[in-house]
């Protein structure tokens, strides 16, 4: 569901960028561009790429019964519907919450954001980072240690190590 609201709002910004002032409202413009971000990012590429696939490849491909934390993932995975509805709501209050390509108060104008809907889209974005963050110590944490007594790092499938590299540089 998160990829096709995605695809959704690439819509609507392809839209809009072809004709313009389509949407006649800058602020819902701005909206749908800085939430298309976090959607694309937190919501579809994080939890069904690297946690719902990688949960599932990457024990195998490591010989292990699970991944260290189990019960990581499933707090991690909690944090997202919480995350998801604080940005709607940021989108509900005020003038909503979009500012284009940043949503930081000191690098937005703090003119068009008087209302708490900036706080709770920045809340937002920190629930869904967490999320993210502990989805990788769990991966991160799994490549080192469920792998067989047999099993060197140098025997570790590509797939693990782009799974704990870009952990790590999440």
């Amino acid at each position: 569901w998160s990829g096709m609201l995605g695809l959704s709002m690439s819509i609507i910004i392809r839209m809009e960028l072809s004709m313009t002032s389509f949407m006649k409202n800058e602020s819902i413009y701005n909206f749908i561009i800085t939430s298309h971000a976090l959607i694309m990012i937190f919501f579809f590429v994080m939890p069904m790429l690297m946690g719902g696939f990688g949960n599932w490849l990457m024990p195998i491909m490591m010989n292990s019964m699970d991944m260290s934390f189990p019960r990581m993932n499933n707090m991690s995975f909690w944090l997202l519907p919480p995350s998801l509805m604080l940005l709607i709501f940021g989108m509900m209050l005020g003038s909503g919450s979009g500012t284009g390509w940043t949503m930081y108060p000191p690098l937005s104008n703090s003119m068009f954001h008087s209302s708490m809907s900036m706080d709770l889209t920045i809340f937002s974005l920190h629930m869904a980072g967490t999320s993210s963050i502990l989805g990788s110590i769990n991966m991160i944490t799994s490549v080192m240690t469920i792998r067989s007594n047999f099993m060197h790092l140098n025997k570790i499938s590509l797939f693990s190590w782009s799974i704990m590299l870009t952990s790590i540089l999440l």
